[in-house]
Order: C-alpha cells, then structure tokens, then sequence
C-alpha cells in the first residue's frame, strides 16, 4: 500500500485488523487522512506518520497500541485532529506536541499517559476540544490553557492533578471544564464547587506534619490503588465513539473567524435568516474559498443558557455520527466587532429546510394556494429516517444520548429529502454516574426540556431525562406528519390532544382526520390495493399510539419502532410498485 504515492485518504476503520501500524504509511507524500479507529492494532504509533508533511487527521482510537508517542509528533504542522482514545498508550504527553500549532482536537483519553500536562499546549491557539481524561497524569492544570480563546471543552477527569485550578479563559466556564477525580484539585469557580485551597501550615501545627504523612500516606496509597483498579475497569467498559469532527472541514474550513461568518452571511443579513431559536439564529451562508454553501448557527449568547447549549451541542456531535444526523462542519469561538464573545456552529445546508416549513408552508400555483403536497411515501420515508436517528442515540451509540427536544423545526431536509435530526442544544448523555452528561452533570435536574405540544408528559411532574421522553415526542412528531395538525392546535383544548384525538377515531374513523392529500392518494389508488395501503397507514398511527402511552413504562422503545416503521414502509413500497404496473379495473 506504502506505494500508492497519490493516496490522500485511508479509512480502515471498524475492522478486526491487527498487527502493527505499518511504519510504511510514513511514505504516502500525500495523505492527509489516516483512520484506523477500532481495531486490534498493537505496538508502538510509527514516527514515520509525523513525517509526512500533508497530514490533517489522525484517528487511531480504540485499539491496543502501547508504549510512548514519538517526539517528533511536532513535525506535523498541518495536523488538525489527533485522536488516539482507548489504548494503552504510557509515558509523558511530549512537549513536542505544541509544535502541532494547527491542531483543533486533541483526544488522548482513556490511556496510561503519565507526567505532568504541558505547559507549552497553551500555545496551540487554534484548540478546541482537549480531552485528556482517564489517565495517570500528576502535577497542575496548566494556567497556560485559560488563554486559549478558541477553546470550548477541556476534560481533565479522573487523573491524579494536584493544586489551583485556574480560573481565567475556559476555567471561567465551568460547564465547559470536567475535573471530576482529581482529589487533589481545589479552587477555581464558584460553580465547580471545589474545596478551597489550604492555606500554609503555621509554625504551631507543623510539629504534627510527621504523624500526619503516617496516616496520610498509606491511606492515600489505598485511594489511588482503587481509583486505578476502577480506572481500567471502566476502560475495559469504555468504546469511545469517534468524533464528528469529518475529514472535510479541515481542508475547507480549517479556522472560522468571526470576520469570515460574518462575510458568510452578509453581516448576518435578515436576507439570509433561515431558522431562529430560543438560544440562537440560523443563517444560510457561502464559506470558504469555494464559496460552500453552508448554515451557520449564531448563539445568542446574551440568553440564559446559551453559552450551555452551545457547549452541549458542540459535545454532542463531536461523539455521534449518523446519515439521518446533521453533519458539522466546524465550530467558530472568537470575538465580534464589539469585543464581545462570539460562538458559531457550522453545518452541512439542507436546501429542503425542515419538516415544519414542509408540513405547514404553502405554495401557489395558478393563482390559488394550498399546503405542500407531501406523498404517503415520502412521509414514511422521512419517519423511518427520524426512527433510525433516534434508535442510534439510544442503543447504537457508545454512551446512549436523549435529544430532549424532538419536533418538526429540529429535522431538516436534503435535497432528496432524506431527513436529519439536528438542534442538539439541550441533548443529554445518560451514562454512569462518574461520567458527564450535556449541560448538567445532574442528568435528572430539569430546567426546560423539550417544546410544549411534544414534551413527555413526565417533564411536567419533574420526571429525569430518558430515552423513553424521547420515545414519546417522536410519538407526537408521528401522527403530526399523516394527520397533519400541530400538537398545539386551537382544536387541541379542554384536555384534548393530538393523542387523544387519534386514540378517539382509531381504527374505524382514522380516515376522518388524516391529513385530506392522503385521501385523495387512496382514491387513486386501484382498489385491489386500497385495502393494503390503508392498512399501511393504520399500522403507521399505531406505532404512534405506542409511543404515546402515558406512562413511560407501557411505551416501546426506538428500536421496535424502527423495525416496525422498516416493515410497514417496505410493505407500503411493495404494495405500491405492484399498483403502479396494475391494469385499471
């Protein structure tokens, strides 16, 4: 392979390759794209990678490697992503690695790295994401790291840091800053709600100094021996997913500036204004020197929780990669004209807009006007994609994620209309009580989830975030697409829902109160095959029903509803394509 010289990318991971990472890849004059993530590779990383002087990214995650990273890791200068999670990699993190001085993502977590942190990483302006949680590290946080303007998520957890934590740049954040483990850590902000630091000892207490390090050392020893006994178990647990962060934007968008969104959108021009939030304003825009076409997500920052959800989005699809998810392109955490913070998403523009433009928008034609004409199979289309997004973060993925705010405005549409769930602003992780979760690290503390019309019934009573709330807003985001009436309707009053309503006329009436173009379909329909696609549309409506269920425990879960979503549309497409070639009777 070391001999094809024009290769620009290698994709070998989620395979069962072992053996060494051969040294020989150091001889592409051209790549740019090495992944190798979750495999059984063993051995040392090659020096040789460093060398080659177009690299971008660099993923070997999730494998067996061993040993010390090499030192001439800094000869890579084009490097912008580095992930190497989930190894049993050792030794010092090398100084070197701060002459990587386009690096954006660093990820050496769940390994054995020991020493002390690097001072010199504080020169490294470009960061985003440092994640070095996991570990063995000793020593002190680095003041260094607080002037790192770009930064969005540090995570330093479960190592063995000692002393102050700084409280200048990200430090003043403290939902951007994990330190979780670390029993010698003290100060900082307010919010981590760290002890104080010791003040030092008088001349009357240092008499006791000697007895005290008796008791103190062997008792710390016995600490640190089951911090490091449950450290490796919950590597041997831990299947770290690989980030988001795609091989494109590095090559195309490698920094954003506030400058170059601004240019984007024409000075954030009412023109360009796609999509507004609580939290934050979409503007479609061209990128790059290419002029990419783009949507740019502009966080209100001067909104309560703003500065939250961009860090949770951010967090969120670093982890998560999905086709029926919105792709990122790039994160912006700059300044604005005004000196004010300024905080930017990047995302891959979907031309359809979202699934709320499309059921409620209307269009004109021959002078007359009425809503967008949306197929029965289309709409199953865009259900099974939403279903399979969401069985994704619940059960495929490493740590199982909960959106929390499922509805029409947060799944958009490409250009052949296959949906993506996006708006991860309020997302949640639920995993175990040592890891973080998005936003909060009580993961049953509420303040605002979800939209009303779709938030699980169990919000309003202070229930935890679950993957079954989830359940129960794509529920509601169901019926809505095949009756097509919002969930806050001025219909819907005195107790009456969207639910209620569809349980009242479900099975016989149901064609009474679907969306009226669905009708229409089923009377062009042959009626030797009438009978099949009304059944289709009736086991649709159930599913909904299902997810519905008020009490958490009766609704079924993402990956039921997937399968029987997948059955009903092939059931539906079969029915169809036989239809279509039917002779008339």
């Amino acid at each position: 392979m070391s001999n094809l010289s024009r290769l620009g990318g290698l994709y070998l991971r989620s395979n069962q390759f072992t053996g060494h990472i051969p040294p020989s890849f150091g001889n592409f004059p051209m790549l740019q794209y090495l992944h190798i993530s979750k495999n059984s590779h063993h051995g040392k990383v090659p020096m040789e990678i460093f060398k080659i002087p177009s690299i971008i990214g660099i993923v070997l995650s999730s494998n067996k490697l061993d040993g010390q990273l090499p030192a001439n890791i800094g000869n890579a200068r084009q490097l912008v992503y580095f992930q190497i999670s989930t190894n049993k990699l050792s030794g010092d993190i090398p100084n070197t690695l701060a002459g990587c001085e386009s690096l954006q993502d660093i990820e050496l977590d769940s390994n054995m790295f020991s020493g002390s942190i690097p001072t010199s990483l504080g020169n490294i302006s470009s960061l985003i994401f440092l994640i070095f949680s996991t570990n063995n590290l000793t020593g002190s946080i680095p003041t260094s790291l607080g002037n790192l303007e770009l930064l969005v998520a540090l995570d330093f957890s479960f190592n063995h840091l000692i002393g102050e934590v700084p409280t200048n740049g990200i430090f003043k954040n403290a939902t951007a800053v994990q330190i979780d483990g670390n029993q010698g850590l003290c100060g900082g902000v307010v919010e981590l709600h760290m002890l104080p630091c010791s003040v030092l000892p008088s001349k009357s207490t240092r008499h006791k100094k000697s007895l005290v390090l008796k008791l103190v050392i062997p008792i710390a020893s016995m600490v640190s021996l089951a911090m490091l006994i449950f450290g490796i178990l919950l590597l041997r647990g831990k299947h770290k997913t690989q980030s988001v962060l795609v091989p494109s934007f590095a090559t195309k968008f490698p920094k954003v500036s506030f400058n170059d969104v601004a240019t984007a959108t024409q000075g954030f021009s009412t023109s360009n204004l796609i999509g507004r939030g609580k939290y934050s304003s979409v503007y479609q825009g061209k990128l790059g020197e290419e002029e990419n076409e783009v949507a740019i997500k502009v966080f209100n920052l001067e909104t309560r929780r703003a500065h939250k959800s961009f860090i949770a989005e951010c967090k969120a699809l670093r982890n998560v990669r999905h086709r029926n998810l919105v792709t990122i392109l790039t994160a912006c955490s700059s300044i604005d004209s005004k000196g004010n913070d300024f905080k930017a998403l990047v995302y891959e523009l979907m031309p359809q807009g979202d699934l709320h433009k499309l059921l409620y928008s209307t269009r004109d034609y021959e002078g007359s006007s009425d809503l967008n004409h949306i197929t029965m199979a289309q709409r199953m289309s865009i259900a099974v994609d939403v279903a399979d997004a969401l069985e994704y973060l619940h059960h495929n993925n490493q740590k199982t994620m909960v959106h929390c705010d499922l509805k029409p405005s947060n799944i958009l549409l490409h250009d052949n209309m296959t949906a993506h769930v996006g708006d991860f602003g309020l997302a949640r992780f639920k995993v175990a009580s040592t890891a973080s979760s998005l936003g909060n690290n009580n993961s049953s503390s509420l303040a605002v989830v979800g939209t009303i019309g779709y938030a699980a019934p169990e919000y309003a009573g202070g229930g935890q975030v679950s993957t079954v709330a989830d359940v129960y807003s794509f529920g509601v985001v169901l019926l809505e697409i095949f009756i097509r009436r919002r969930p806050t309707d001025d219909m819907f009053t005195d107790g009456l829902s969207i639910v209620k309503f569809t349980e009242a006329s479900f099975p016989d009436r149901v064609l009474e109160i679907v969306d009226p173009q669905l009708l229409k379909e089923l009377d062009e329909t042959p009626i030797a095959f009438k009978e099949k696609h009304v059944h289709c549309l009736l086991s649709v409506l159930n599913v909904g029903l299902c997810c519905t269920k008020t009490s958490p425990g009766e609704r079924i879960n993402m990956q039921e509803v997937a399968a029987k979503l997948h059955g009903i549309k092939d059931a539906y497409l079969r029915s169809s394509a036989v239809a279509s070639v039917a002779v008339p009777e």
